[in-house]
């Protein structure tokens, strides 16, 4: 029966879809459409003949096999193969050749997308904002001719997506969905600040300056913890840059998110001191390293910047470092301190006030 192969193979040409998977899948097709005739072989193969522009349909039936004493349930033999072409076949084969044509077109274009695309995962990239009345609870970010989702757990609380807005998105993953290459994007992610700086800071991509830790709740407070990797860069001012220029680059794009820059330390109780910042502690004493756990003694009019609205600043200077921080007042510790020495004093005191009285009373018997 003829089909029109040749034009078929153009347009898979054009698509960059080779020849043997165009006659694989459209023979499979071909066949699976065979199979839904009436008197349809259970046994069948599809040879394409593409220079004839023809396809055949080569049928087998099953032969049935007498029973033995050695096998009593023999499997039936596949008999030679016929044609078994069905004369009417003709729009049913082209509708097939079409539905083939189009998924294999499908399928190639996603493969271009997934391919464009699987390399950007963990990167930034700017995109448009699409929003979609079916589906108000994601926001869609067109990437050229590709959407990316911004899901609902992704954004950014009370972070507005104006339809045709300019937008920079972290790509957290890229997968195969059910409908084709499924790419997630973040406005949330702690890493967007960090892609964001690079962008930024030459000293980052230079490799002199080094992000070691960041903790972020998205639309309110980042904490970015830096060290220096060669000699006599400052980093936290290098990502400050000159008049705080880097910072408030980066800013613009979190709306009304404010970033603290802290300096690392490989020293648990001096990361945890300058973690805490904005506010200043006077000692951190490390509990316990195996359980990650210090205490920080803060003078009482710092108390409420160290531990933050609602706790943020404490809850993320233990994201930044991973210790369990617990924050104690200054003066209270110092309080404390003064009565047990007060106390110590009063105990020895009265040791010593004792120890004379003993003595006094072993003189007065020897005399």
């Amino acid at each position: 029966m003829e089909l029109d192969l040749a034009g078929m193979y153009r347009l898979a040409a054009e698509q960059g879809i080779d020849a043997e998977t165009l006659d694989t899948a459209l023979a499979e097709a071909l066949r699976l459409a065979y199979l839904k005739t009436p008197h349809a072989a259970k046994h069948a193969r599809v040879e394409l003949d593409p220079r004839a522009g023809t396809f055949t349909v080569w049928a087998q039936d099953e032969i049935r096999q007498e029973p033995t004493e050695e096998d009593p349930h023999p499997a039936p033999v596949l008999g030679e193969e016929y044609d078994d072409t069905p004369r009417d076949f003709g729009r049913l084969a082209a509708a097939t050749a079409r539905q083939v044509i189009s998924q294999l077109f499908r399928r190639a274009a996603d493969e271009k997308v997934f391919g464009a695309f699987s390399g950007q995962k963990g990167k930034l990239i700017t995109g448009v904002v699409q929003q979609d009345v079916k589906d108000p609870g994601n926001v869609y970010v067109a990437v050229g001719d590709v959407e990316a989702i911004l899901p609902r757990r992704e954004q950014v609380p009370g972070e507005r997506y104006r339809h045709g807005e300019r937008l920079r998105v972290y790509v957290v993953n890229v997968a195969r969905g059910l409908k084709g290459p499924e790419i997630i994007v973040s406005r949330s992610h702690p890493e967007l600040v960090r892609r964001l700086f690079e962008r930024e800071v030459p000293e980052l991509s230079s490799g002199a300056v080094s992000i070691m830790s960041i903790a972020r709740e998205a639309g309110a407070r980042t904490k970015i913890a830096v060290r220096a990797n060669a000699q006599g860069v400052n980093p936290k001012g290098a990502l400050i840059g000159p008049g705080g220029s880097r910072v408030r680059a980066v800013m613009e794009n979190l709306g009304q998110e404010k970033i603290d820059i802290v300096d690392w330390s490989s020293d648990p109780a001096k990361f945890v001191a300058a973690a805490l910042s904005p506010a200043h502690a006077t000692e951190v004493q490390v509990v316990s390293e195996k359980n990650k756990t210090a205490i920080a003694f803060i003078h009482d009019d710092q108390l409420s910047l160290a531990i933050g609205k609602e706790g943020q600043n404490a809850r993320l200077a233990a994201k930044l470092t991973g210790w369990k921080i617990g924050i104690e007042s200054e003066e209270i510790r110092a309080k404390k301190a003064a009565e047990a020495a007060a106390k110590a004093k009063q105990e020895a005191e009265s040791a010593a006030s004792d120890a004379d009285a003993d003595a006094d009373a072993a003189g007065a018997q020897e005399a």
